[in-house]
């Protein structure tokens, strides 16, 4: 069984990227190979990305989620029908105003791997839905002030439980269970 994953770079204010959607504050850090060694064990584990249908236009220009290294199956949200894109190995399936089904459609593709939600808006509504078993925040050590927000906006508290925590050069390294409402009661 799939586990459904928030997967994000962000601030330490929270923001992925700044307001122009730029994340070159991301790149030229310092870093580690323990930070790598992070980074790599939670992609080796995706099986499937679901994201925004606002991807589409930058899967043609070539700007393709985890750069293009993950040939997985990527579920992207849309409001329009539209044929999928085969990109470098990876295929683009675009899924219309149901969330809950690009996520399932992506636990099925991903087996016992993990499905990684990119970007705050899907991010959210996942949330939202009780969808979402983990979050796995890389935390850069820099502070934007403005942006583009992970979790601004989600409307409801969410309790976590704290599965690991790490820190090397660049970068500190999250990971939370979602407490999932019927667990929490107990």
């Amino acid at each position: 069984m799939a586990t459904v994953i928030v997967h994000a770079t962000i601030t330490l204010d929270g923001f992925l990227a700044d307001q122009d959607g730029s994340v070159d504050w991301m790149f030229g850090r310092p870093s580690d190979p323990e930070d790598d060694f992070v980074v790599e064990r939670v992609m080796s584990r995706i099986g499937a990305v679901v994201g925004g249908a606002n991807r589409s236009q930058t899967i043609e220009d070539d700007e393709l989620p985890y750069g293009g290294m993950l040939k997985v199956p990527v579920y992207l949200m849309t409001h329009s029908a539209r044929e999928p894109i085969e990109r470098g190995g990876t295929t683009y399936t675009f899924v219309v105003d149901d969330i809950s089904e690009a996520v399932a459609l992506a636990a099925q593709s991903a087996g016992d791997g993990w499905v990684s939600l990119l970007g705050g808006s899907i991010s959210r509504q996942c949330l939202r839905l009780g969808l979402v078993d983990e979050l796995h925040l890389d935390v850069a050590p820099v502070l934007l002030g403005d942006g583009i927000p992970l979790f601004t906006g989600l409307g409801q508290r969410v309790e976590l439980e704290r599965l690991e925590t790490s820190a090397y050069a660049s970068e500190a390294h999250l990971r939370y269970r979602v407490v999932k409402p019927s667990a929490a009661a107990e």
